[in-house]
């Protein structure tokens, strides 16, 4: 019976026999050199879970993800977003008015930025 060939979720190159490993998070295959002997490079981890004193094995992606984007830290309101770029809140809520800076307004009047946006907004002001 011939094998088959399967890619690493990681890097994409064909696993060898050797260096096949399942990631228990995603469930997805990836380079994980097995033996001592023969050369290769890891896509993941394996180690002993002491709980349940058994192997876990994970990818890279998965032991480190990439930051979410649109993290709610990346949210300022107008207080926010002048301390960030050293401004007064005047100077933000005009741009943001007179439609040079994005933003958002809530409801209650709050004005809500993006960071990135006000960040390149006051760069390009300097």
């Amino acid at each position: 019976m011939a094998a088959v060939e399967t890619s690493c979720s990681v890097c994409e190159l064909t696993i060898a026999v050797h260096m096949f490993a399942t990631c228990d998070s995603c469930g997805k295959a990836y380079h994980l050199n097995q033996r001592t002997d023969l050369p290769g490079a890891d896509c993941g981890q394996v180690w002993i879970n002491e709980e349940h004193l058994g192997l876990e094995f994970a990818c890279d992606p998965c032991l480190n993800p990439p930051e979410a984007e649109g993290n709610l830290d990346d949210i300022l309101d107008l207080g926010e977003a002048a301390q960030a770029v050293g401004m007064s809140e005047g100077w933000i809520s005009d741009a943001a008015t007179s439609g040079e800076l994005r933003h958002r307004r809530t409801s209650s009047g709050v004005f809500l930025f993006e960071r990135r946006d006000v960040l390149a907004y006051a760069q390009g002001r300097k």
